[in-house]
């Protein structure tokens, strides 16, 4: 037999029962009441405990590592939701929308972001959206952060490390991780955030060369860093990061060479899309690429976008890529992928405004697997 032990209870009006020991089966038809506290009072915590977190609106649970959402309407693919945010019009803009990846189908409105920006990043945990960097026209240290299952306006979260605008992002489970961008001198600057908390971010290291424009996919170790800009040079660099660590990123291979693109991946499979290409004239590119993200080497071709254009945004489930926004003319196009197969994108529906620069996240994407 089993026991159950049961501390710091306290009887609520209309409440009965007793400490009880040596219990192997609980049954009953009233649910069970766990505690319940927000993400700033997780206090004594011991591998295996639960508890409901009233911050996120998330049940959760402690590994003795980190805290793991078990939510399955966050863990559930026809529930995966994406999420776009800012962009400009070409005015910057605060709206943020969403869509089931699953489906297809338009866009609905979610919010606003804190502030109107373009050229920001985004990533996420299963609960948590966080938006990061930008320009408002001036540079942004800007993070505001949406709980992704609800709507709703954002709420300020902290800073970055430096104001800057065009930086990717990734992230695991827990940590975000953001790259690159300019200050208004072009960075190699990678800092990172603990998803579930507020504050500001924190130095983690270096990508391999200072560019913007660049974008970011991951796995759930592993953030992958790929194309960007730094004048005059238009780069094909990926590199990577442990997410879990912090230090300089490591060269992975490389993409066609662009920049203004975006990234998504599955928890095995990153894929890049779009972007503006330099060769063999400057054109608006179409391209999708992908790669293998636990090993390295350069990028096999994947197919064609419905429409070439650059500054879109990307999202993803386990299962399927959504590449929304950009511009050749400014678009409201969302498309999408079967990111384990290769083929050309097929369309999905339309963002709520078309925008171009806006930054994208999801609860289901394949550093959360």
């Amino acid at each position: 037999m089993s026991s159950i032990k049961i501390t710091n209870v306290t009887n609520h009006t209309g409440d009965s029962g007793s400490t009880l020991s040596g219990v192997s089966t609980v049954t009953g038809s009233n649910p069970v009441r766990l505690p319940v506290g927000t993400t700033g009072e997780r206090v004594g915590i011991e591998s295996g405990s639960l508890r409901y977190n009233s911050t996120d609106n998330t049940l959760e649970f402690y590994n003795g590592t980190s805290w793991l959402t078990i939510s399955s309407a966050n863990r559930d693919e026809p529930f995966y939701r994406g999420v776009f945010g800012g962009g400009a019009t070409p005015t910057v803009n605060n709206t943020i929308d969403y869509i089931t990846i699953a489906t297809t189908g338009n866009a609905t409105d979610f919010g606003d972001l804190t502030a109107a920006r373009s050229q920001l990043a985004a990533c996420s945990s299963s609960t948590r959206g966080v938006f990061g960097g930008g320009v408002t026209p001036a540079f942004s240290n800007t993070i505001d952060y949406i709980t992704i299952a609800s709507t709703g306006n954002a709420t300020d979260f902290g800073d970055l490390t430096l104001a800057r605008y065009s930086p990717a992002a990734c992230s695991s489970s827990t940590r975000g991780v953001f790259g690159g961008g300019i200050t208004p001198t072009i960075t190699n600057t990678i800092d990172y955030i603990t998803i579930a908390s507020v504050g500001n971010a924190t130095d983690f290291g270096d990508l391999t060369q200072a560019r913007l424009t660049l974008s970011a996919c991951s796995s759930s170790t592993r953030g992958v860093f790929g194309g960007g800009y730094a004048n005059p040079s238009f780069y094909n660099t990926i590199d990577y990061i442990t997410i879990a660590t912090t230090g300089n990123a490591t060269d992975f291979g490389d993409l066609s060479t662009r920049s203004d693109l975006t990234a998504c991946s599955s928890s095995t499979r990153g894929v890049f899309g779009g972007g503006f290409s330099p060769t063999p004239t400057p054109s608006y590119s179409n391209v999708l690429d992908y790669i293998t993200i636990a090993t390295t080497g350069n990028t096999t071709d994947f197919g064609d976008l419905t429409v070439a254009r650059y500054g879109l945004a990307a999202c993803s489930s386990s299962t399927r890529g959504v590449f929304g926004g950009g511009a050749a003319a400014i678009t409201n196009t969302i498309d999408y992928i079967t990111i384990a197969t290769t083929a050309n994108a097929t369309d999905f529906g339309d963002l709520t405004v078309a925008r171009f620069y806006l930054a994208a996240c999801s609860n289901g994407h394949g550093g959360l697997s």
